[in-house]
Protein backbone atom coordinates (compact mmCIF):
# COMPACT_ATOMS: atom_id res chain seq x y z
CA UNK A 1 0.00 0.00 0.00
CA UNK A 2 0.99 3.52 -0.43
CA UNK A 3 2.03 5.45 3.15
CA UNK A 4 4.29 7.94 4.29
CA UNK A 5 7.26 6.50 6.23
CA UNK A 6 9.78 8.23 8.54
CA UNK A 7 13.20 7.44 9.59
CA UNK A 8 16.68 8.40 10.90
CA UNK A 9 13.92 12.08 11.36
CA UNK A 10 13.62 11.73 7.49
CA UNK A 11 10.06 11.29 5.53
CA UNK A 12 9.75 9.74 2.42
CA UNK A 13 6.41 8.34 0.28
CA UNK A 14 6.45 4.88 -0.49
CA UNK A 15 4.36 2.53 -2.60
CA UNK A 16 5.90 -0.79 -1.37
CA UNK A 17 4.55 -0.97 2.41
CA UNK A 18 3.13 -3.74 3.61
CA UNK A 19 -0.81 -3.69 4.19
CA UNK A 20 -1.87 -4.75 7.53
CA UNK A 21 -3.72 -7.82 8.05
CA UNK A 22 -6.42 -9.21 10.35
CA UNK A 23 -3.84 -11.52 12.37
CA UNK A 24 -4.30 -9.92 15.95
CA UNK A 25 -7.19 -10.93 17.92
CA UNK A 26 -9.45 -8.06 19.08
CA UNK A 27 -8.59 -5.80 15.99
CA UNK A 28 -10.17 -3.76 13.20
CA UNK A 29 -8.43 -2.77 10.02
CA UNK A 30 -8.98 1.19 9.03
CA UNK A 31 -9.31 2.28 5.48
CA UNK A 32 -8.29 5.98 5.81
CA UNK A 33 -10.17 9.07 4.51
CA UNK A 34 -8.35 11.76 6.04
CA UNK A 35 -5.40 11.93 8.58
CA UNK A 36 -4.24 15.48 10.03
CA UNK A 37 -1.15 16.62 10.29
CA UNK A 38 -0.46 18.13 14.24
CA UNK A 39 2.77 19.35 15.92
CA UNK A 40 3.66 16.19 17.23
CA UNK A 41 4.07 14.55 13.68
CA UNK A 42 6.37 17.75 12.97
CA UNK A 43 7.99 17.09 15.94
CA UNK A 44 8.94 13.30 15.33
CA UNK A 45 10.50 14.66 12.42
CA UNK A 46 12.63 17.28 14.58
CA UNK A 47 13.65 14.19 16.83
CA UNK A 48 11.62 14.71 19.18
CA UNK A 49 11.02 10.77 19.57
CA UNK A 50 12.97 7.99 18.07
CA UNK A 51 10.29 6.69 15.79
CA UNK A 52 10.21 4.67 12.52
CA UNK A 53 7.48 3.89 10.53
CA UNK A 54 4.32 5.00 9.26
CA UNK A 55 3.13 8.57 11.39
CA UNK A 56 0.02 10.10 11.67
CA UNK A 57 -2.26 9.59 14.76
CA UNK A 58 -5.33 11.99 14.07
CA UNK A 59 -7.74 9.95 11.47
CA UNK A 60 -11.24 9.24 10.31
CA UNK A 61 -11.92 6.15 8.20
CA UNK A 62 -14.12 3.11 7.42
CA UNK A 63 -13.57 -0.41 8.81
CA UNK A 64 -13.07 -2.88 6.21
CA UNK A 65 -12.15 -6.14 8.58
CA UNK A 66 -12.86 -6.83 12.00
CA UNK A 67 -13.07 -9.73 14.57
CA UNK A 68 -16.28 -8.83 15.69
CA UNK A 69 -18.29 -8.20 11.92
CA UNK A 70 -20.56 -5.34 13.61
CA UNK A 71 -17.95 -3.20 13.07
CA UNK A 72 -17.23 -3.50 9.36
CA UNK A 73 -18.69 -0.51 7.32
CA UNK A 74 -18.74 1.30 10.45
CA UNK A 75 -16.67 4.90 9.74
CA UNK A 76 -14.45 5.49 13.09
CA UNK A 77 -11.97 7.70 14.53
CA UNK A 78 -9.52 5.79 17.33
CA UNK A 79 -7.36 6.78 20.50
CA UNK A 80 -4.34 6.81 19.85
CA UNK A 81 -2.89 4.86 23.30
CA UNK A 82 -2.47 1.20 23.14
CA UNK A 83 -2.18 -0.66 26.56
CA UNK A 84 -1.17 -4.05 27.45
CA UNK A 85 -4.15 -4.62 29.10
CA UNK A 86 -2.45 -6.89 31.71
CA UNK A 87 -0.18 -4.55 34.10
CA UNK A 88 -1.01 -2.99 37.04
CA UNK A 89 -1.02 0.36 35.50
CA UNK A 90 -3.53 -0.69 33.03
CA UNK A 91 -5.67 -2.14 35.10
CA UNK A 92 -5.64 1.13 37.10
CA UNK A 93 -5.30 4.27 34.48
CA UNK A 94 -6.08 2.79 31.22
CA UNK A 95 -3.87 2.59 28.42
CA UNK A 96 -2.50 5.96 28.07
CA UNK A 97 0.07 5.49 30.98
CA UNK A 98 1.05 1.38 30.14
CA UNK A 99 3.87 0.16 31.31
CA UNK A 100 4.70 -0.86 27.94
CA UNK A 101 2.13 1.82 25.98
CA UNK A 102 2.13 2.00 22.35
CA UNK A 103 1.17 4.84 20.31
CA UNK A 104 -0.55 5.04 17.18
CA UNK A 105 1.82 6.74 14.84
CA UNK A 106 4.39 7.74 17.77
CA UNK A 107 5.83 5.14 19.12
CA UNK A 108 6.05 1.11 18.43
CA UNK A 109 2.77 0.92 16.27
CA UNK A 110 2.25 2.19 12.84
CA UNK A 111 0.24 5.60 12.13
CA UNK A 112 -2.13 7.00 9.98
CA UNK A 113 -0.46 8.37 7.06
CA UNK A 114 -1.28 5.39 4.73
CA UNK A 115 -4.62 3.87 3.08
CA UNK A 116 -4.98 1.37 5.72
CA UNK A 117 -3.63 1.03 9.71
CA UNK A 118 -5.06 -1.41 12.39
CA UNK A 119 -6.56 -0.74 15.00
CA UNK A 120 -7.25 -2.59 18.47
CA UNK A 121 -11.32 -2.43 18.02
CA UNK A 122 -11.30 -1.26 21.80
CA UNK A 123 -9.91 2.10 20.76
CA UNK A 124 -12.66 2.71 18.24
CA UNK A 125 -15.54 5.23 18.27
CA UNK A 126 -18.26 5.13 15.56
CA UNK A 127 -18.99 8.54 14.56
CA UNK A 128 -22.26 10.00 14.48
CA UNK A 129 -23.83 10.55 10.71
CA UNK A 130 -24.25 14.65 11.91
CA UNK A 131 -20.40 14.77 11.85
CA UNK A 132 -18.21 15.39 8.31
CA UNK A 133 -14.80 14.00 7.75
CA UNK A 134 -13.62 17.39 8.24
CA UNK A 135 -14.83 17.52 11.42
CA UNK A 136 -14.25 14.16 12.27
CA UNK A 137 -10.78 14.35 11.96
CA UNK A 138 -10.48 16.83 14.63
CA UNK A 139 -11.59 14.12 17.29
CA UNK A 140 -8.23 13.30 19.30
CA UNK A 141 -7.03 16.66 19.50
CA UNK A 142 -10.16 18.04 20.45
CA UNK A 143 -10.40 15.43 22.99
CA UNK A 144 -6.69 16.41 24.75
CA UNK A 145 -8.20 19.92 24.65
CA UNK A 146 -11.03 18.59 26.65
CA UNK A 147 -8.47 16.43 28.92
CA UNK A 148 -7.80 19.95 30.40
CA UNK A 149 -11.71 19.95 31.68
CA UNK A 150 -11.22 17.18 33.22
CA UNK A 151 -8.16 17.81 35.22
CA UNK A 152 -9.05 21.40 36.44
CA UNK A 153 -12.15 23.10 37.64
CA UNK A 154 -12.24 26.00 35.50
CA UNK A 155 -15.41 28.62 37.17
CA UNK A 156 -17.30 31.16 35.06
CA UNK A 157 -15.73 34.03 37.17
CA UNK A 158 -11.76 32.28 36.66
CA UNK A 159 -9.32 34.85 34.87
CA UNK A 160 -7.72 31.77 32.04
CA UNK A 161 -5.08 32.67 29.91
CA UNK A 162 -4.03 30.45 26.88
CA UNK A 163 -0.26 30.53 25.60
CA UNK A 164 -0.75 29.51 21.56
CA UNK A 165 -3.07 29.42 19.29
CA UNK A 166 -2.23 26.99 16.81
CA UNK A 167 -3.66 23.90 15.64
CA UNK A 168 -4.25 22.29 19.32
CA UNK A 169 -4.90 25.94 21.00
CA UNK A 170 -7.52 27.17 19.04
CA UNK A 171 -9.24 23.96 20.17
CA UNK A 172 -8.65 24.56 23.80
CA UNK A 173 -9.78 28.10 23.05
CA UNK A 174 -13.23 26.95 21.98
CA UNK A 175 -13.83 24.43 24.94
CA UNK A 176 -12.53 27.04 27.39
CA UNK A 177 -15.32 29.53 26.54
CA UNK A 178 -17.65 26.74 26.66
CA UNK A 179 -16.98 27.37 30.78
CA UNK A 180 -18.14 30.81 30.62
CA UNK A 181 -14.87 32.02 32.03
CA UNK A 182 -12.88 35.29 31.24
CA UNK A 183 -10.52 33.92 28.28
CA UNK A 184 -7.73 35.96 26.50
CA UNK A 185 -5.44 33.89 24.30
CA UNK A 186 -1.62 35.03 23.59
CA UNK A 187 -2.46 34.86 19.37
CA UNK A 188 0.70 35.79 17.55
CA UNK A 189 0.04 35.58 14.30
CA UNK A 190 -2.92 37.36 12.59
CA UNK A 191 -4.88 34.16 10.91
CA UNK A 192 -5.01 33.29 14.61
CA UNK A 193 -6.51 36.53 15.89
CA UNK A 194 -9.14 36.31 13.30
CA UNK A 195 -10.44 32.72 14.14
CA UNK A 196 -10.21 33.55 17.51
CA UNK A 197 -12.15 36.92 16.78
CA UNK A 198 -14.48 35.20 14.86
CA UNK A 199 -15.54 32.85 17.87
CA UNK A 200 -15.49 36.08 19.97
CA UNK A 201 -12.60 35.28 22.24
CA UNK A 202 -9.89 37.96 23.15
CA UNK A 203 -6.26 37.87 21.78
CA UNK A 204 -3.37 39.36 23.32
CA UNK A 205 0.36 40.09 22.88
CA UNK A 206 3.13 38.52 25.49
CA UNK A 207 4.04 41.68 26.54
CA UNK A 208 0.19 42.74 27.18
CA UNK A 209 -0.92 41.27 30.64
CA UNK A 210 0.66 42.46 34.02
CA UNK A 211 2.35 39.54 36.01
CA UNK A 212 0.41 37.38 38.68
CA UNK A 213 -2.93 38.00 37.10
CA UNK A 214 -4.52 34.73 35.85
CA UNK A 215 -5.76 31.66 37.75
CA UNK A 216 -5.54 29.29 35.48
CA UNK A 217 -2.76 29.43 32.81
CA UNK A 218 -2.54 26.35 29.72
CA UNK A 219 0.58 26.13 27.91
CA UNK A 220 0.22 25.25 24.29
CA UNK A 221 3.07 27.30 22.40
CA UNK A 222 5.22 24.40 21.42
CA UNK A 223 7.72 27.03 22.84
CA UNK A 224 9.80 26.30 25.74
CA UNK A 225 9.86 30.51 26.35
CA UNK A 226 6.53 29.63 26.69
CA UNK A 227 7.05 28.05 29.85
CA UNK A 228 8.78 31.02 31.57
CA UNK A 229 5.46 32.84 29.99
CA UNK A 230 2.87 31.09 32.05
CA UNK A 231 5.14 31.07 35.00
CA UNK A 232 4.91 35.13 35.08
CA UNK A 233 1.91 34.96 34.37
CA UNK A 234 0.21 32.85 36.80
CA UNK A 235 -1.04 34.11 40.55
CA UNK A 236 0.19 32.07 43.52
CA UNK A 237 -1.85 29.05 44.35
CA UNK A 238 -3.28 28.75 40.47
CA UNK A 239 -3.10 26.06 38.13
CA UNK A 240 -0.57 25.85 35.21
CA UNK A 241 -1.75 23.83 32.21
CA UNK A 242 1.52 22.05 29.98
CA UNK A 243 -0.06 21.00 26.55
CA UNK A 244 3.05 21.44 24.83
CA UNK A 245 5.59 18.08 24.42
CA UNK A 246 9.52 19.96 24.64
CA UNK A 247 12.14 18.55 22.57
CA UNK A 248 15.39 18.84 25.55
CA UNK A 249 15.72 20.04 28.70
CA UNK A 250 13.38 23.30 29.95
CA UNK A 251 14.81 25.38 32.76
CA UNK A 252 12.18 25.33 35.53
CA UNK A 253 12.45 27.47 38.60
CA UNK A 254 11.00 24.98 41.11
CA UNK A 255 11.73 27.07 44.31
CA UNK A 256 8.71 29.90 43.17
CA UNK A 257 6.54 27.11 42.04
CA UNK A 258 6.83 25.54 45.77
CA UNK A 259 6.87 29.33 47.35
CA UNK A 260 3.69 30.19 45.28
CA UNK A 261 2.20 26.79 45.75
CA UNK A 262 1.44 26.63 41.97
CA UNK A 263 -0.32 23.30 40.86
CA UNK A 264 1.74 21.96 37.63
CA UNK A 265 -0.18 19.87 35.64
CA UNK A 266 0.42 18.14 32.74
CA UNK A 267 -2.02 17.16 30.09
CA UNK A 268 -2.05 14.86 26.80
CA UNK A 269 -4.97 12.76 25.88
CA UNK A 270 -8.59 13.52 26.26
CA UNK A 271 -12.14 11.84 26.34
CA UNK A 272 -13.41 10.79 22.62
CA UNK A 273 -17.15 10.68 23.64
CA UNK A 274 -17.77 13.84 24.61
CA UNK A 275 -15.75 15.25 21.73
CA UNK A 276 -17.57 13.64 19.19
CA UNK A 277 -21.13 15.06 20.88
CA UNK A 278 -19.94 18.18 20.78
CA UNK A 279 -18.74 17.86 17.34
CA UNK A 280 -22.40 16.24 16.44
CA UNK A 281 -24.11 19.56 18.80
CA UNK A 282 -21.80 21.92 16.85
CA UNK A 283 -20.88 23.40 19.97
CA UNK A 284 -17.36 23.01 18.53
CA UNK A 285 -16.67 23.82 14.91
CA UNK A 286 -13.10 22.71 14.28
CA UNK A 287 -13.09 23.11 10.21
CA UNK A 288 -12.38 26.94 9.55
CA UNK A 289 -8.90 25.55 10.83
CA UNK A 290 -8.57 23.38 8.09
CA UNK A 291 -5.68 25.12 4.99
CA UNK A 292 -5.37 22.60 2.87
CA UNK A 293 -6.40 19.07 1.97
CA UNK A 294 -3.23 17.21 0.25
CA UNK A 295 -3.16 13.72 -1.60
CA UNK A 296 -0.89 11.41 0.44
CA UNK A 297 1.46 11.01 -2.66
CA UNK A 298 2.35 14.54 -1.56
CA UNK A 299 2.92 14.16 1.98
CA UNK A 300 6.30 15.58 1.98
CA UNK A 301 4.84 18.87 0.44
CA UNK A 302 2.27 18.73 3.15
CA UNK A 303 4.77 18.52 5.95
CA UNK A 304 6.28 21.98 4.50
CA UNK A 305 3.45 23.55 4.21
CA UNK A 306 2.11 22.98 7.56
CA UNK A 307 5.11 24.12 9.25
CA UNK A 308 4.38 27.67 7.36
CA UNK A 309 3.20 30.16 10.03
CA UNK A 310 -0.02 30.81 7.67
CA UNK A 311 -1.70 27.60 8.00
CA UNK A 312 -3.02 25.68 10.59
CA UNK A 313 -4.35 21.83 10.06
CA UNK A 314 -3.07 20.27 7.07
CA UNK A 315 -5.38 17.36 6.25
CA UNK A 316 -4.10 14.15 4.05
CA UNK A 317 -6.17 11.70 1.85
CA UNK A 318 -5.52 8.51 -0.04
CA UNK A 319 -8.04 9.42 -2.26
CA UNK A 320 -7.14 12.84 -3.48
CA UNK A 321 -5.10 13.57 -6.48
CA UNK A 322 -2.60 16.02 -6.86
CA UNK A 323 -4.57 19.46 -7.05
CA UNK A 324 -7.40 18.03 -5.95
CA UNK A 325 -8.82 19.84 -2.40
CA UNK A 326 -6.76 22.57 -2.20
CA UNK A 327 -7.97 25.68 -0.14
Amino acid sequence: MRALWLERRTLAFREDVVRPELVEPLTAIVRVRLAGICGTDLALLGGYYPYTGIPGHEFVGDVVAADDAAWIGQRVVGEINVGCGGCEECRRMGPAHCRFRKAIGIAGHAGAFAEYLSVPTANLHRVPDAVSDTAAVFTEPLAAALAILQQVHVRPDDRVLLIGAGRLGQLIAQTLALTGCDLSVIARHPLQQQLLARQGIASLSEDAPPAGLFDCVVEASGSPSGFALARRLLRPRGALVLKSTYAGEVPVPLSSLVVDEVRLIGSRCGPFGPALRLLEQRRVDPTPLISAVYPLSAGIEAFAAAREPNRLKILLSPDAEVGDLQR
